[in-house]
Parts: structure tokens; C-alpha cells; sequence
């Protein structure tokens, strides 16, 4: 089996990062490639960098053909339903993993992302994937993303006081990091906290296997349909869809 993880943003470092968290993650025999767009934001945070980021992340799908599933390595699930309709394999956002998989093992839990643009799109997601009531609440811990690659840096100790104040404020039992760039302190900070911290990456990997293993493929009834063919203007054009 094959999962090619896409991060949507161009920071290379980020992307080594994820990728050697998906790798602990995935099981024997699971091949794990990782990749991100060459043009782009270098960090995702909020809508409008979301926007820039979505052709070179479809671009970078549209190159994989040879993938029994994609995971999207951004907490805001960039681009998700777009990927969808143009990968037939499961396509899994690393936000909608890790939301239901904290909604098996509790039963409220708190999201710790980075900066407060990013409250707004986590809530839509949220409601859209119909968990917003297992959700205690959204925190923004108010470090950069580009922050979590820096040597030195305080934002470990920053998180883990915002995760602190999540469970006596939110009576929360389980926290969500809301940032792929996070993915390298999850073990760290359940030690330090003493309940679940779930990882969106991990989470992903796991059901990204699951699906696959199961022979399922993404629905292209309607919603998830190829793109019609059209001509569009200027120097972008998208490629074909796989399938």
C-alpha cells in the first residue's frame, strides 16, 4: 500500500516533519511519500492563504498516479473536496481524522491551533463534519506556524499552557493539536498533560490504511464528479483528473 501526503504549504522542513511522523504512524509494508507544491504560501494560515495555496496542492495530486490514498497534511482540510473530486482513491484531511478519532475515545475535546485566524475556519469544519457538539472548544495558542520550525523556540511551552488551560476552563478530555506543523510534539505533551493528544497526521495514516484496506474508493456520484472539461484563460491550467 501506498500514501502519498501532500502538505499544501511550501515549507520543505514542515513537510520532512510530517512525513517522518506518518512514517512512526503507518504499518509494516505501508509505503509513506511525501511532497508539497514548489509555488505557494509558505504557511497556512487562514482563508486567504488557503486560497493561494489550492493550485499547486491539486498539481501536486494531479502528479501522483500510482497512490491507494492521499492524506492533505493541513489542519484546515485545504482543499479537500476539490481533492476529492479529482483523486478516485479515499482522499482523508488531517482535521476531519483527528476530529473523529477524539470523538471515539471522549467525550468533549478541546482543539489547540495556532494563530486566532484560524478559530473561524476549524468551527466551519466543525459543524460541517457534524462535530461541533463533541467539541469543547477552539483555542488559539497564538504561535506562527513557521514558529514551530524555528530551533529555540518557545512554542512547545506555549501550547502546552494553552492544552493546560483547555482542560481546567473547558472540562475537555482529550486535545486536538490543530497544526500539521505540530505533529513532532503530541507524545511529548500527553506525558506532560496526562490525557489523549491526538496528532492530525497519525490519525489520518490510520484511516487512510483503513479505507484503503477495505477497497473503498471516493464516490464520483455527483459531489466528488470529475472536473468537466473546460478551457481555462491565462497561464494556470489545471491538470487532467486521475482516474
Amino acid at each position: 500500500m501506498r500514501i502519498h501526503i501532500i502538505n499544501p504549504n511550501t515549507t520543505v522542513s514542515m513537510t520532512r516533519k510530517i512525513e517522518a511522523a506518518a512514517r512512526t504512524a503507518a504499518s509494516p509494508g505501508v509505503d509513506i511519500l511525501a511532497a508539497n507544491p514548489t509555488y505557494g504560501p509558505p504557511s497556512i494560515e487562514g482563508y486567504f492563504d488557503e486560497a493561494f495555496s489550492l493550485p499547486g496542492l491539486l498539481e501536486e495530486i494531479g502528479k501522483c498516479r500510482d497512490a491507494d490514498a492521499f492524506i492533505i497534511a493541513c489542519f484546515d482540510d485545504t482543499g479537500l473536496e476539490a481533492a476529492r473530486c479529482v483523486a478516485d482513491v479515499p482522499v482523508i484531511g488531517i482535521g476531519e481524522a483527528a476530529f473523529h478519532v477524539a470523538s471515539l475515545i471522549a467525550h468533549k475535546f478541546s482543539v489547540v491551533t495556532t494563530l486566532a485566524r484560524s478559530l473561524a475556519p476549524i468551527e466551519h469544519n466543525l459543524v460541517k463534519y457534524g462535530l461541533a457538539a463533541r467539541c469543547a472548544r477552539v483555542r488559539a495558542s497564538n504561535v506562527p506556524v513557521l514558529a514551530l520550525e524555528e530551533p529555540g523556540s518557545q512554542a512547545r511551552r506555549t501550547i502546552q499552557d494553552e492544552i493546560e488551560r483547555a482542560l481546567a476552563e473547558d472540562s475537555a478530555e482529550a486535545i486536538v493539536l490543530g497544526c500539521a506543523g505540530m505533529t513532532d510534539l503530541a507524545r511529548d505533551l500527553e506525558r506532560a498533560v496526562g490525557v489523549p493528544v491526538l496528532d492530525g497526521v497519525a490519525c489520518a495514516v490510520a484511516l487512510a490504511e483503513g479505507v484503503a484496506r477495505l477497497g473503498l474508493r471516493t464516490s464520483k456520484r455527483n459531489t466528488y464528479a470529475p472536473p468537466l472539461a473546460k478551457n481555462y484563460s491565462g497561464s494556470f491550467a489545471p491538470f487532467s483528473p486521475r482516474g
